[in-house]
């Protein structure tokens, strides 16, 4: 194994890790908040946290293996598997995503009529879709034997060896990635696009305001107006930023992917076996950064976080006393003896 393989493997390690433990926290503030479950958004937060869970403890490790020994990692069967799951947990994560700002959406753009429009049926209806969608190609792969080993990747995922093959599958992989990538990135913008012009708008109004505030109040002290000029200032950025972020993340975990696929198959250039993993670690990648962009910066996670730890630590002072108290005991009778 040469320095780019250990570093490849280095970085699937590190991102199985982050992934899991990350996914895992996410997991334990929806089971300690209420005030989150009852939310529409957390259906769509759990069927993401599970999707990335599953394919850090099977798709992941699988992949290191065969970075590791440069050739398939397990059986026909348990490959067929982890190829599936591959290629459904990537399609649910990309739907998910789209199912999120479509929730986001919803509430900035509706605030009023919110509540009727995301209910938790609603949410579950769409949970149900994003799964019936994303089963599609995985099983019309299944059935045309187009799921197994893929050397450039090292990964057990979509591939055919059959020649007389290469058109049927190029089209099946074109139509896999236009209505999963390109679908969710198309609704990614245009959700979170309508979230930001209704975010300036506001702004401006706030800005207004605060203007018309600082007009009036002449006596101010200067160092009082530049705090407030600073904050009108980092709220326009504010929103810019998290959508961005949102946005970002997705091409720059997803689209390397992605692009990369659509090159090998629509393409005679040669693709490095090096760029063709690296390409598939940054997809595992999204796993590891979704619950950081959608649920721990958020102030509801963090408060759920803080209260996880908080009971920890007081059930271990209790435990510290309690045997602290017992041992103090246990020292003072023989000597009252």
């Amino acid at each position: 194994m040469n320095s780019w393989d250990a570093g490849l493997a280095g970085l699937l390690v590190g991102t199985m890790g982050v992934s899991l433990l990350s996914n895992a926290l996410v997991l334990l503030c929806l089971l300690h908040s209420a005030d989150i479950r009852r939310q529409a958004p957390a259906l769509f937060t759990l069927n993401l946290t599970c999707g990335n869970l599953l394919c850090t403890v099977l798709n992941m490790p699988l992949t290191l293996a065969g970075v590791v020994a440069q050739r398939q990692p397990a059986g026909d069967r348990l490959c067929r598997l982890a190829a599936f799951l591959d290629t459904f947990l990537a399609s649910n994560s990309m739907l998910s995503m789209a199912a999120l700002s479509i929730d986001r959406w919803v509430a900035v753009v509706f605030p009023l009529s919110y509540r009727a429009k995301m209910r938790l049926r609603d949410a579950a209806l769409m949970v149900a879709y994003t799964w019936l969608h994303a089963l599609t190609f995985p099983a019309a792969a299944l059935a045309m034997s187009w799921l197994g080993f893929h050397q450039l990747y090292a990964s057990c995922t979509l591939c055919s060896r059959r020649p007389e093959e290469r058109l049927r599958f190029a089209v099946f992989t074109g139509a896999f990635h236009a209505l999963s990538f390109l679908l969710s990135f198309v609704v990614l913008c245009f959700t979170y696009l309508k979230v930001l012009k209704v975010a300036r708008f506001h702004c401006k109004r706030i800005d207004v305001i605060t203007m018309q505030t600082l007009v009036l109040l002449v006596d101010i002290h200067p160092s009082v107006r530049e705090r407030c000029l600073e904050e009108q200032k980092r709220r326009r950025q504010r929103a810019t930023k998290k959508i961005s972020t949102f946005i970002g993340t997705f091409l720059v975990c997803f689209g390397p992917y992605v692009i990369t696929r659509l090159v090998e198959i629509f393409s005679a250039a040669p693709i490095g076996p090096h760029w063709g993993v690296l390409s598939k670690c940054l997809a595992y990648g999204k796993a590891a950064s979704d619950p950081f962009v959608y649920c721990l910066l958020r102030h509801q996670y963090r408060r759920s976080c803080r209260e996880i730890l908080n009971r920890v630590l007081h059930r271990r002072s209790i435990r510290s006393s309690g045997l602290t108290g017992d041992s103090h005991s246990q020292n003072i009778l023989p000597v009252s003896e």
